[in-house]
C-alpha cells in the first residue's frame, strides 16, 4: 500500500541566528538558535512511498531537484527511511508560495513540510520536536519551522539533542496597551532580489577571526531572547534580533572569502527603518538572514506606515504576521 500526505510549513525569520556547522552530515549548528515563522508565506509538499516504483523522484516549483538541493533531500527521506524501517521508493513534490532563495527562509519552510508529510505519509506516530530532527538534516532553520511561531532550535550531537521546541511568547505592554508577540506582530518584508550562497558562508564560518567572538557574545543573545520573548517584550526582541543581524554580518563578511551579502537597497531599508524609529517615535526593528532582503519587524498598528515608508526607498514590500507549526492539509500536489 502506498502511503501519501502533504504538508504544510512556513519559512522562518532568524531573531538569534545559527551560523556554521559542528558536524555537516546531520547539520548540527554550533549554537542554539532562536526563530519566528512567518504567514502567510508557505511552502506545500506532497510526499508519496512508492514501493513498487524505482527511483525516487523529486520536483520543487515544478523543476527537478537536482545536485546539492537532491542530496538535501536524500539526506531527509533517507534517514525517516531508516526509522519506518522500509526501502520504499518515494515521490516529492513541492511548491512555494513566495520567492526562494533571496534570504526569505525558503529551504526552512520546505524540509520542515518535506518531513512533516514524510513521516505522516509512513504511519509514524512523532511529536513536533521529533519531526524536528529529521528536518535539521535537510537545513537546520528547517527544525524550527516544524514546531512554529517563536522555536528555539536546541545544538547537539544526535537527534534527541538538537531538535527544536517552541516557546510560548507572553503578552507584554507596548505605549500602555497589552501586546501579545504571536497575535500582534507584523513583518513587513523588503524584497531585494540577490543570489544568496548559504552554504558556502556556513561552510566558512569558523574561519572568520569573529567567530569565536560571535560565539561567546551569542550565549548572551539567546538568554536575552528567551526571557524578552517570555514575557512579551517588544522592543527587547527585536532591538536583540537587529543587533544579532549585524553580528551575523560581520562574520560572513570577514571569512575567506569576504562574502558581502547586502546590497543598496539593503542599506536603504536600514537607515528608513532607523529614521522612523528616532524621527517618528514608530516601534519599528530591521533585521535580515544570510540575504539581501529584510525583514521590518514593527505592529499592526504601524505596518501601513512602515510599508509605505519602505516602498519608498524602490523595495517591493509585503506584510506578514506569525506562522504556525507544520501541519497536515488537504490540497495534494498529485
Amino acid at each position: 500500500m502506498t502511503g501519501k500526505a502533504t504538508a504544510r510549513a512556513h519559512p522562518i525569520q532568524g531573531l538569534v541566528k545559527y551560523h556554521g556547522l559542528r558536524e555537516t552530515e546531520g547539520r548540527h549548528p554550533y549554537h542554539d538558535s532562536i526563530s519566528v515563522c512567518t504567514a502567510p508565506s508557505n511552502t506545500t509538499t506532497t510526499v508519496a512511498w512508492e514501493p513498487d516504483a524505482s527511483e525516487d523522484t523529486y520536483l520543487i516549483d515544478g523543476e527537478p531537484a537536482e545536485g546539492r538541493g537532491a542530496e538535501r533531500i536524500d539526506n531527509v527521506v533517507d534517514a525517516i527511511r531508516e526509522h519506518a524501517g522500509f526501502d520504499h521508493a518515494v515521490r516529492v513534490e513541492s511548491a512555494n508560495s513566495f520567492p526562494s532563495n533571496v534570504g526569505f527562509g525558503s529551504s526552512a519552510s520546505g524540509f520542515a513540510a518535506l518531513a512533516y508529510a514524510a513521516c505522516e505519509a509512513a504511519g509514524l506516530d512523532l511529536t513536533r520536536p521529533e519531526v524536528s530532527a529529521f528536518a535539521r538534516r535537510g537545513s537546520s532553520s528547517a527544525a524550527r519551522a516544524v514546531t512554529g511561531a517563536y522555536s528555539d532550535l536546541h545544538t547537539g550531537l544526535n537527534d534527541h539533542d538538537s531538535r527544536s521546541e517552541r516557546i510560548e511568547a507572553g503578552t507584554g505592554e507596548l505605549d500602555g496597551e497589552p501586546f501579545d508577540l504571536e497575535e500582534d506582530l507584523r513583518i513587513v518584508t523588503a524584497l531585494v532580489p540577490s543570489y544568496k550562497e548559504t552554504e558556502a558562508a556556513h561552510r566558512e564560518a569558523a574561519d572568520s577571526h569573529m567567530f569565536d567572538a560571535r560565539r561567546a557574545h551569542v550565549q548572551d543573545q539567546l538568554a536575552e531572547a528567551r526571557d524578552a520573548l517570555r514575557d512579551g517584550e517588544f522592543h527587547r526582541t527585536f532591538e536583540i534580533a537587529e543587533h544579532d543581524s549585524l553580528s551575523l554580518a560581520a562574520t560572513t563578511m570577514t571569512g575567506p572569502a569576504g562574502w558581502v551579502y547586502w546590497q543598496p537597497e539593503t542599506i536603504a531599508v536600514f537607515n528608513a527603518v532607523r529614521e522612523l524609529r528616532t524621527d517618528e517615535d514608530v516601534p519599528v526593528y530591521f533585521s535580515t538572514d544570510t540575504g539581501a532582503s529584510v525583514y521590518v519587524n514593527t505592529t499592526a498598528d504601524h505596518a501601513d506606515r512602515v510599508a509605505d515608508r519602505i516602498g519608498e526607498v524602490g523595495v517591493e514590500t509585503d506584510v506578514w504576521e506569525v506562522g504556525g507549526p507544520a501541519r497536515t492539509v488537504d490540497d495534494a500536489l498529485f
